[in-house]
């Protein structure tokens, strides 16, 4: 079952990046849907609050990362932004192949009223997170070049 959400997972944020291949900087910065986001903005919104936030802060109970503020990071140079990611990535993968399925988070928001029983629950949620926002940038790769990510 692991290796199944594992692998969910991994496609999602593969699509996260395949989605942004491509797009100079000036593209990843332009704000295309009515909220006023960027391509780069919820890139960071995935590094800090998805990936450091659920894995790193969650899972591991590292205090650093437990704090919520990817959609104000300061944003600029885009292979700076997609490494973390990448970077972000590889940490909570690191994390995930070292906890048991069935393991508890080691801390819990305080400001979230219920918590997820275990890994498993933390990864279908980050799946489930991972796959909206993957959407969100297939909508605006389209709007900014008409690029889609996968057409069946």
């Amino acid at each position: 079952m692991k290796d199944l959400l594992v692998d969910s997972l991994r496609g999602q944020r593969e699509h996260v990046l395949g989605i942004l291949e491509g797009l100079p900087d000036e593209a990843l910065l332009r704000p295309v849907l009515p909220s006023g986001w960027n391509c780069l903005a919820l890139v960071s919104h995935l590094t800090h609050d998805v990936e450091r936030f659920w894995f790193q802060g969650v899972v591991a109970g590292r205090v650093e990362a437990q704090e919520t503020d990817g959609w104000n990071q300061e944003l600029g140079d885009s292979a700076r932004i997609i490494g973390y990611y990448r970077t972000s990535i590889a940490e909570a993968d690191r994390i995930i192949e070292a906890t048991a399925l069935d393991r508890p988070p080691v801390w819990w928001p305080p400001y979230f009223p219920t918590g997820h029983r275990d890994l498993g629950q933390t990864l279908l949620h980050v799946i489930t997170e991972t796959a909206c926002h993957a959407g969100h940038l297939d909508a605006a790769r389209e709007l900014l070049d008409g690029r889609r990510w996968l057409v069946l």
